[in-house]
């Protein structure tokens, strides 16, 4: 039965079971063994892979877009396009339709970048999923595509929560 149905609230975190917790280790252990491995490749973090995987499949994007895409920072995605293009890796330009707007598109270099780490990220996924069958595996893609689509409700309901809960408490206006 899932926590928040129990009548009786929790003490602590269960942490066997709180599902927040593993999708953290396991994403920082895999951004950071993937960093290591990058960086001593081709000097690339993983701030760095990300944009380039993302440049790769949509061809070319704002900080904006690729802030909403993939979670980072809008602030963090604007300082890493700067490096990605004094190191060769991108191109900016003025969006045609808002002249305000930069777009960055992968340079020859960068997509070279791209496709020989690619192999690495490719190789780690496999030893990642090697302990679940097929099926299994795509039984996970089903559920973490499902949360990822929740992500939106997770924030309405502990917006509602916290208001509830929190009325006089609260320290920043959002």
């Amino acid at each position: 039965m899932p926590r928040s149905s129990q009548s009786q609230k929790p003490q602590h975190v269960d942490l066997q079971r709180y599902v927040p917790a593993f999708l953290t280790w396991i994403a920082n252990k895999l951004s950071r063994g993937a960093s290591q491995h990058y960086l001593r490749v081709h000097g690339v973090g993983i701030e760095t892979w990300r944009l380039l995987v993302l440049l790769a499949v949509e061809g070319s994007l704002s900080a904006q877009h690729a802030s909403k895409v993939i979670g980072m920072d809008k602030a963090s995605v604007s300082r890493c396009f700067k490096s990605m293009q004094a190191d060769g890796l991108i191109a900016m330009s003025l969006d045609d339709s808002d002249g305000r707007l930069r777009i960055a598109t992968l340079t020859a270099q960068g997509r070279k970048i791209h496709d020989e780490i690619l192999g690495i990220a490719l190789e780690r996924e496999r030893a990642l999923l090697s302990v679940l069958e097929p099926q299994e595996q795509d039984t996970l893609i089903r559920l973490l595509t499902k949360l990822h689509e929740n992500l939106p409700q997770v924030e309405v309901a502990t917006t509602d929560y916290v208001k509830r809960n929190f009325k006089g408490k609260l320290k920043v206006n959002p």
